[in-house]
């Protein structure tokens, strides 16, 4: 949801540009820069301490003729996390001793917060367990935590192409000049095209967690990921939009609490209540039609 209301933003500024004779109408050769200029003026009409509209106007002005293809190629591993995360994962996401020790960083630990709260106080009834007891939920927070962290991360890649112009393809596929943001663009999508979830699947294989309805939930997730980029760049770039990938999405976007859920019965020793998972699903699927709505 979060990204489409960014899309619907950008789309409401284009209209704007274009109804105020800044832009002119969209079209294949454009469409990139209208996009840009459109984010541009969304960053400049924000609060910015107390910097009113002429004075921003005016730092534009001094400062950006100053400023070359050269200096921000330079400035782009720097002053951006995408570095430091691609290589990350680019090394496997496992330390370089094979210690089995796989990375998960802050930022998908805080954005795991709400999704596990939430499957806490949802799913724990469904295996006879007290959400209100601390003892029931921290006994088994740590798996269930690194796991959606580690989702969380793979999400937020995910989430940095779908704000690019590409479904799938490699940039240089698509005819993008820019040779940093061809880099950056062409290591997150390797990142989700070669088995993104390998690390995670054995870490709970060692752990004597991993099963196959588990391996099959990661399989959706990486189906719903490629749904939503399609999805996604079918928005920016005016295109029909298949109802059935959008019923498939909405179908796969709750693989996370599956695979908590799975994870959950594997750590109680239990076999799976398959009325609970099939009653769940159907309960997931509404859910998320209602957050969409």
């Amino acid at each position: 949801m979060e990204e489409l209301r960014k899309l619907e933003q950008v789309q409401e500024t284009l209209s704007f540009m274009q109804s105020r004779g800044v832009v002119v109408s969209s079209s294949n050769n454009n469409d990139d820069s209208n996009r840009f200029l459109a984010n541009l003026i969304l960053l400049l009409v924000q609060p910015s301490g107390k910097l009113d509209m002429t004075e921003k106007c005016s730092l534009i002005l001094e400062y950006v003729p100053k400023l070359s293809a050269s200096f921000l190629e330079e400035a782009l591993p720097r002053l951006t996390q995408e570095g430091t995360q691609v290589n990350c994962f680019r090394s496997g996401f496992v330390n370089e001793n094979d210690c089995g020790e796989v990375l998960v960083g802050l930022d998908g630990m805080q954005r795991a917060n709400s999704t596990l709260e939430d499957f806490c106080r949802s799913y724990f009834m469904f295996h006879g367990m007290d959400a209100n007891h601390p003892q029931a939920i921290f006994k088994y927070l740590p798996v269930l935590s690194f796991t959606e962290s580690y989702i969380y991360q793979l999400d937020s890649l995910n989430e940095k192409i779908v704000n690019m112009p590409t479904d799938g393809v490699t940039v240089s596929e698509r005819g993008f000049q820019e040779k940093a943001y061809e880099k950056q663009v062409s290591k997150l999508i390797d990142i989700l095209k070669s088995d993104p979830f390998r690390p995670l699947v054995s870490l709970l294989e060692r752990h004597g967690l991993l099963t196959e309805r588990i391996v099959e939930e990661f399989r959706c997730g990486e189906e719903y990921w490629a749904l939503e980029r399609k999805l996604c760049c079918a928005l920016m770039t005016k295109k029909e939009i298949s109802v059935k990938d959008v019923m498939g999405a909405i179908h796969l976007k709750s693989f996370d609490y599956r695979v908590l859920n799975l994870i959950l019965y594997q750590l109680r020793g239990e076999e799976v209540n398959d009325l609970h998972m099939e009653f769940l699903s159907i309960s997931e699927f509404l859910v998320e039609i209602s957050d969409d709505l």
